[in-house]
């Protein structure tokens, strides 16, 4: 009897896998496969333009890249990613905005990731902290010899741009904190919705069949195809996202998924920063989705009712992904953020602007 409860466990369990790889997921950009094939046959460039090196913090080496600005240089925004992913998988036409406003663009690979220490004693028993992640953010800062900056932070990266600006306010000339919280893990708040997130998870498992296929190609159609899902203002450029997953693959080995538990863990045994906010001087624009199954707004709206002085920009319909259905609305409250250096840009409290609200909290 057990041995076809056994055999038919198998037959299940193949059929279920043939039935995913056959699965098709959204339909990518025409040309996906003539661009794909080309830009592989040769040597890839033009993913990393700027000067890059690396930083020393402690025993660990960060990777980073300091990305001039198109024209004269107002100031340094400095880039952090949030959970397992490299620097590089920051959307090129970000980048590109920051630096056609006047700012020089400093991205780094947390530790784990991209070209940076992948941390291989790491355990459980002896982890790392966020606090040690915002000090590799720091060390950055020493190696370019940069006083101030302008700390952007998504996600984790928010939770790490926090600890930066808790721990060296000197430095941070204002704070930019996109889809994050203060304390993910208190109780008190509401935790990720079970029913949109499962729907995600449903959605994306045809975009599981290409990591199951594997290879270049595979790897880059599951990329692509998450961000045609993602759906945005603008159509995906494929040649610029593929460039970016080949170097990826070839030149720092992929994504690291040890990396993920890592950072969760460095999320857990942190302490919460919510006593701590009220600490910030510095300038803060919170942005946050309404839409946000991962971290709720709420997240949003107690982050930035906790640091003095902080705006908050409150999109409909916007989920945890980066970047968000409507970037010119961001990318213009982002760009008079930075501009304003000294106090946050909003209307009246409550006033729509676009898709979202942005208001004094």
């Amino acid at each position: 009897m057990r041995k076809w409860v056994a055999l038919a466990s198998a037959a299940l369990g193949l059929g279920g896998l043939a039935a995913l790889l056959a699965w098709r997921g959204p339909r990518l950009p025409p040309g996906t496969e003539r661009t794909i094939a080309r830009i592989r046959a040769g040597p890839v460039t033009g993913v990393v333009n700027g000067k890059s090196g690396y930083a020393q913090s402690g025993a660990v080496r960060i990777w980073y890249e300091s990305i001039p600005p198109a024209g004269v240089e107002k100031g340094v925004v400095l880039l952090n990613s949030s959970l397992g992913v490299g620097s590089l998988f920051w959307p090129p036409a970000f980048l590109r905005a920051l630096s056609a406003a006047g700012y020089r663009v400093v991205r780094y690979d947390d530790r784990g990731t991209g070209a940076s220490s992948w941390m291989t004693g790491w355990s459980r028993k002896h982890p790392y902290s966020l606090i040690d992640m915002a000090n590799d953010a720091v060390a950055v800062l020493d190696e370019l010899r940069i006083d101030r900056v302008h700390v952007l932070g998504l996600s984790l990266g928010g939770f790490v741009a926090q600890e930066v600006a808790i721990a060296y306010p000197e430095r941070v000339h204002s704070l930019t904190l996109m889809s994050t919280s203060a304390d993910p893990t208190d109780t008190s708040m509401p935790g990720p919705r079970a029913w949109p997130l499962i729907q995600s998870a449903i959605a994306d498992l045809p975009l599981l069949r290409y990591r199951l296929l594997g290879g270049e190609s595979n790897l880059v159609k599951e990329l692509l195809a998450g961000l045609v899902a993602q759906g945005g203002d603008e159509p995906v450029d494929v040649e610029e996202w593929t460039r970016i997953v080949l170097y990826d693959l070839r030149e720092r080995n992929g994504l690291n998924l040890r990396a993920l538990l890592q950072h969760q863990v460095a999320v857990a045994v942190t302490r919460s920063r919510y006593p701590l906010l009220g600490m910030i001087t510095a300038p803060t624009l919170v942005i946050h989705g309404n839409a946000d199954a991962f971290l709720p707004i709420e997240h949003g709206h107690r982050l930035a009712a906790a640091i003095p002085s902080a705006c908050g920009l409150w999109l409909d319909d916007a989920g945890h992904p980066f970047p968000y259905p409507d970037m010119t609305e961001v990318m213009t409250a982002i760009t008079s953020h930075l501009d304003a250096t000294d106090a946050c840009v909003s209307g009246p409290a409550g006033q729509s602007s676009g898709s979202g609200q942005h208001n004094n909290t």
